[in-house]
Order: structure tokens, then sequence, then C-alpha cells
């Protein structure tokens, strides 16, 4: 088992290593099969791995094995050591398959992109750091990971960095998630102070033994630093804006970032903290308002992009806000079925979007597309079938997680009505916003432009068959934990119960009592179904049978809708309190006070004019004049004398 992991993890080491250090020497054939190559035996060591964790199962429920000990300072100590059960199975799993197909669709993609062998060393070695971070077995690991899936990150967005919109948002999310992984630090930090360990093992076992309401302060002090950390990484209020603008990177980047590493990190690592978490119910509650309300927001905002990646990309903020309203119901499993299904068909609706893009060279504007269904057949079914899964249309995989995470903000440990309700609103929202791109860009009259339609065209298998792939999980991924009220037994929050706290200590923990009462689940699930339907038919009548109601609407509420165009005007906020305030001190009191007028005129430059001042002295006293010598030789005498009659 130590050897699968251990190769697991370097072989995408192994194919960055060689791409980035010798790529420019390959051919594109060569660099596709060792980037493709690394990945791909990433994925089988991975499913290796989880074959062999299960048959048999350790008694124990996990498997922790330490390689070398990695920091060793007093008691601290820090060990490059895995950590392994059914929690990290399903990531893995999930992380290494989507990521494996992403690397085949990048082959048709970026095949006449300049700068072939650094994208596929950057796309293994992100691969690689989100793997040690899902993988590490204690805390300090995993933020080795957890910024280098943000130094990646970085270099992806910013890929085609000779354009300034490109590099300004490589620069933006490096920066934005900087903020929150300093609460991410302190928290460890914390962890370290409070409970004497950062190994996963001994935190959660120190942390169970602590009597019923001992150090809640302390632990709520911890939850929230973390969660800090995964606001910034996983792009939630207020922390999220970075994420749109991570667009202007590749479309596979934009997928593998959106679906299978880097966003879902923070879901993952409030997940794999649930011991503590369950230690500070307020700290969970928060999580679950936070995510709640992000989802609500991210879905408002998408209500008016026209840009079908920008769409997407908040499309995916919304749906993060959904795996963490889950984990703040106290239904961590329901939250991380979520981030599987989600990995799925929300990497599928990027390629899908980039192969659109791909046909309509670089256009994104839905406003000019239409009708590319009967020249994209491909593109266009399996595009359908995410925007089925994401909508939570029955029998498609986002039904089965997204129904679990409400009928859990309603019934779950923590649940509260209101969250219910906010939830559903969303999933109304979701499913309108997505078919409206559906109709906007596949269905309908063309909007094309003529010299640009005569050019349109399906893209090649090795971007089709990957669609095709997704598109099969996209479908199936669900059917893994079939709903109680239909008749299943939610297969996967058994699977998954043995590493997440009970929802009663997570009710003890509260000091709260569930009432059982309200609406069945059943109901609750008819409730999000009608509005999925509502906000699928709303879509159907303004842009494919009453295509003049958008308009109306647009200048009835005028208002409401700039303000939905213009996102809130968050950006512009935060350029008016952060941004021109740093750039103005940074212009006037650190280049022209400090470093123009202080350290250059009077350090530096006055050093200069100073030493050359005495050096102009000294040049007219060696003259090379007897006369002067002997004035010079009679005044220093005279200086002497008098000082000594004086002393």
């Amino acid at each position: 088992m130590e050897t699968l992991l251990l190769l697991m993890l370097l072989s995408p080491l192994a194919g960055a290593a060689l791409n980035g250090i010798f790529g420019r020497r390959f051919s594109q054939a060569s660099v596709s099969a060792i980037g493709c190559g690394a990945a791909g035996l990433s994925m089988i060591f991975a499913l290796l791995s989880a074959w062999t964790f299960s048959h048999p199962e350790p008694e124990a429920g996990f498997f922790q094995h330490t390689y070398f000990t990695w920091i060793q300072s007093g008691s601290f100590r820090a060990d490059f050591a895995f950590y392994y059960d059914r929690l990290t199975l399903v990531m893995t799993s999930t992380v290494t398959v989507v990521a494996f197909l992403i690397h085949l669709y990048s082959r048709g993609y970026m095949e006449h992109e300049g700068g072939y062998y650094r994208f596929f060393a950057y796309l293994n070695l992100f691969l690689f750091m989100m793997l040690t971070l899902v993988s590490a077995g204690n805390y300090p690991l995993m933020f080795v990971g957890w910024e280098g899936v943000g130094l990646c990150s970085y270099l992806l967005i910013g890929f085609y960095f000779t354009r300034k919109s490109a590099s300004d948002a490589g620069k933006k999310a490096f920066i934005v998630t900087r903020i929150g992984d300093v609460g991410f630090t302190l928290g460890v930090a914390l962890i370290f102070w409070t409970l004497g360990t950062v190994d996963f093992h001994d935190v959660f076992e120190r942390v169970r033994s602590l009597p019923l309401g001992e150090g809640q302060g302390a632990l709520t002090a911890i939850c929230l630093l973390l969660f800090l950390g995964a606001v910034g990484k996983s792009a939630q209020l207020p922390l999220y804006v970075w994420l749109p603008d991570a667009m202007e990177g590749p479309t596979p980047v934009s997928a593998l970032i959106h679906a299978a590493t880097m966003v879902t990190a923070g879901v993952y690592m409030v997940a794999r903290s649930n011991v503590l978490y369950a230690g500070a119910p307020e700290a969970l509650e928060i999580v679950g308002a936070i995510g709640g309300a992000t989802a609500f927001f991210a879905a408002t905002i998408a209500l008016c992009q026209n840009d079908l990646k920008r769409m997407l990309a908040y499309s995916t903020i919304s749906q993060l806000g959904y795996m963490f309203l889950g984990c703040g119901a106290g239904v961590f499993a329901a939250g991380i079925f979520h981030l599987m299904t989600h990995a799925f068909f929300k990497s599928l609706l990027f390629l899908a979007a980039g192969s659109v893009m791909h046909a309509m060279s670089g256009e994104l504007d839905m406003r000019k597309m239409g009708g590319l269904r009967h020249k994209m057949r491909a593109t266009f079914w399996t595009f359908l079938i995410a925007t089925l899964a994401i909508s939570g249309v029955p029998m498609f995989s986002g039904f089965f997680s997204k129904d679990e995470i409400l009928a859990g903000a309603y019934e779950g440990p923590l649940g509260k009505p209101w969250l219910y309700w906010l939830g559903t609103l969303t999933a109304g929202l979701t499913a309108f916003y997505m078919f409206r791109a559906v109709f906007m860009t596949f269905c309908g009259r063309s909007r094309v432009p003529p010299e640009l339609a005569r050019h349109v065209h399906e893209s090649s298998s090795k971007m089709t068959a990957p669609l095709i792939a997704l598109a099969f999980f996209s479908v199936v991924a669900g059917y893994v934990s079939w709903p109680k009220p239909l008749g299943g037994s939610e297969a996967f929050d058994r699977y998954l119960a043995r590493v997440f706290e009970s929802p009663e200590a997570l009710l003890r923990a509260s000091a709260t009592v569930k009432v059982e009462h309200g609406p069945s689940t059943g109901v609750l699930m008819a409730f999000s179904l009608a509005a999925a339907g509502l906000g699928i038919l709303t879509a159907w009548w303004f842009y494919l049978k009453s295509t003049e109601w958008p308009e109306r609407l647009a200048e009835r509420f005028s208002v409401l809708y700039d303000l939905l165009v213009h996102k809130y005007y968050v950006d512009e906020f935060y350029n008016w309190l952060v941004v021109r305030p740093v750039r103005a001190g940074s212009e006037k009191v650190l280049w022209h006070a400090m470093d123009a007028s202080l350290i250059d005129g009077g350090l530096v430059n006055g050093t200069a004019r100073a030493t050359s001042g005495v050096g102009g002295v000294l040049r007219r006293m060696q003259s090379g004049n007897l006369r002067s010598y002997a004035a010079w030789v009679l005044l220093g005498a005279v200086l002497w004398l008098a000082y000594i009659a004086f002393r």
C-alpha cells in the first residue's frame, strides 16, 4: 500500500520534471505521451490503492505510513506521512480520473498553442500537489499541497503571460488566496499550541478525548481560522473574486481548477477536519451559512452573464457553496458526494465550452451563438447531459447529490429550514441559467457572424472522446447512493459514515435537540424538483418561445439588471477599498518618499555626494605644488600645537 501511494504521487511529479526540464527538445507527441502517461499511471496507482485498501479494509478504518521525519524542532514534529481512509479513497480516485481525461482533452485543445511542453508540465505538477494535499497525514504536509495548488493555479491561469489580462488574473488568484492562507497557517499553529500535535490521527483522538464542552473556545477559533483558508481556496464570500478571472487561462485549466483540484481543496479540508468542527458547532453553523449565502449570491450573478466560461465560473462558486452548506448542516458525506458528482459534470461543462470556443475561434459571447447543435452534435449532447446533471434532473448524478444536501440542510444535525429554502431557490436559479446557456448557445436561430459560421465544425476525437467519457460519469456517478425516498439506502453515506462524526455527536456538542417534525424527505425532494422544473421552463419560455421577454424585463427592472450584470460592483468596491489605497500608498509613500527621496536621494545619492565633496577637497590638497604642501604642513603643525596648548 505504501508503495502504491508513493507511485501515485511520483508519477505526475516525474512527468512534470521531464517535460519541464527537457520538454523544449521533445516533439509534441512525446510531450503528450509523457504528460498523459504520467496522469494515467497516477490514476492506475490510485485505483489499485483503492482496491488494496478495500480488500480487506484495515480494522482501524485507515492506513497510515511514515516515510521519514520531515521537520523536527523541540516538541514539534511533522513526518512525511500518508493517511489513507475512505475519504482519501474517494478523493484520489475522483481527482486522478478527472485529471487524466482533462490531460487527454488537452492534446487536441493545445496542439496549436505555444508552450505546449510547459503546459503539460504544469498540469502534471498540479495533479501531484493535489494528491499530496488529499493524501497527507498531517496538517503541515497538507499545507505543502495547499500552497502547491495555489502556485500551479498562478502558473496556469497566467499561462498566456504575454496577455496582460491573463497575467493580472494569475496575480489576483495568487494574492487573494494568500489572504485565506494566513488563516490556515494560524489555524495549524493553534492546533499544535492547543493539542501538542499536528498529525491527523493524534489530533482527532485528542479532540475526542476532551470532556464535553471543554476547549470549545479554542476549537472554535481553530475551525474559523481553517475555514478562512477554505474561503480563499474554494472561492466563497468574500474571497471569491479571483475565480471568475481565472477564465483567462486555457479552458482545460478552468476544468481542472473548477472540478478536480484547487477549489475542492477547501471542502476536503473541512470534511477531513470534521472531528474538530464537531467540537465547535458554532463554527460549523458559520460554514453552512456562508456556503448557503455564497450559493445564492453567485447563482444570481450567473443569471445575467453572457460569457459562457464566466457564467460557468459563477456556477462553480455556487456549487461549492452547496458543498459547504452540506458540511455546515452536519451532513459531511452529502457534501463530499456532491464534490464527486460535480467534478464530473463541471469538468464536462468546461471542456464542452472549450470545444465551442475552439469552433468559434475564441468567441465566448452567447449572444453571438445559437443553432450550434446542428454542427456540433457531440458537444451539444454532452453539454446537455452535464446541464441536466447540474440542474438536478432525476436520473442524472447531480439530482442524487444535490437533493441529499438539501434534505440534510433541513433535517441534518445542524440543519435549518432557511438553509433548505435558500438552497431550493438556488436550485431553481441554477436550472434557469444553465438551460439559458444551452438555448442561447445550441438552439434557436443562428446569431453567428456569417464569416465565422462557415468555419464552425465539431472538434476532433481527441477532444470529443473525453467529453463522452465524462458524460457517462455525469449520468452514472450518482447511482452509488440511491436516495431513501426512492427506496434506496444511500450507500455512499453509509460508506463514509466511518470517517465522519455521527449526527448524535454533533447534536451533543451543539447542546440542541432535533425535533422530528416538518415535511418528509420525499416532500422536500418534490419542492426542489419543482424549483428546478420551473427554472427550466422559464428558460425555455424566455430564450426559445418568447425571446422578447428578457429584454423587456431588463428594461423594466434596469437597476436590478445592471446590478447583476456588474456583479454587484464587488470588484469595483474592492478596487476602491483596497487596490487604489495600496497603489497610492505604494506610489506616494514607498516609491516617492521612501525609495526616491530617502533611500536614493538621502542615503545612496547623499553618500555619493558627500564622498565626492570630501574627495574634491583631498584632490585640491594633493595638487603636486611644493609651496602648497609646505603650507598644509605648517597649518597642521599650528593646529597640533594649539591642541597641545589648550589641552
